[in-house]
């Protein structure tokens, strides 16, 4: 059996943000009905996280699990665990309609880091999400695209953001931020 990689193996650079490839990252999509108490508490007995507000993020020990959409969660976690935890969730939701994916090695996983003004500057060069902090503060998730591509972002801390989009475009995605962190192409508009 062939060893898993990363997207861009590990692809780092500098400009006036810091960019590098996360690596290998856990990914578990959840569907199903967010509403209900019984699906949050089964949802919330294997990732021990409760179940975020919209566009939030629910952080446990060594997961987070994200709201992706009104039907939808994100579980962020160690990717050598995802398949347990798609098994943990299958019998935690049996008998509610539900929807559990291993996406781990379909997506790709970036941080920008540097200061929180620099970080919201290279990525509102290439999304048409508002990167003010007003509108998008730390502990938020937005799906949203990269230029032409889908992803999502969400900011960790205020000097570091998480993007994650298809693990097709995974190497675009990395050279678009690049190019938009180029040391000297600073707008200072944040």
């Amino acid at each position: 059996m062939s060893e898993a990689v990363s997207a861009v193996k590990g692809a780092t650079a500098s400009g006036f943000v810091d960019l590098a490839e996360a690596g290998l990252v856990g990914m578990v999509t959840i569907r199903g009905d967010l509403g209900d108490s019984d699906f949050a508490h089964a949802v919330g007995s294997v990732t021990h996280c409760g179940l975020p507000e919209k566009r939030g993020i629910a952080a446990g020990e060594n997961e987070q699990l994200l709201w992706m959409s009104p039907d939808e969660l994100l579980l962020v976690c160690v990717h050598d665990e995802a398949e347990a935890r798609v098994a943990a969730l299958t019998a935690a939701l049996s008998g509610h309609h539900h929807l559990v994916a291993n996406v781990s090695d379909a997506r790709a996983v970036f941080r920008v880091s540097g200061t929180g003004a620099e970080v919201r500057e290279a990525l509102a060069k290439v999304t048409p999400a508002d990167m003010r902090l007003v509108s998008f503060p730390v502990g938020e998730v937005r799906r949203t695209r990269l230029a032409q591509v889908p992803a999502a972002i969400w900011f960790d801390t205020e000097e570091q953001a998480t993007v994650v989009c298809f693990r097709s475009v995974g190497a675009y995605v990395f050279k678009l931020l690049v190019q938009a962190s180029k040391t000297g192409s600073e707008v200072g508009h944040f």
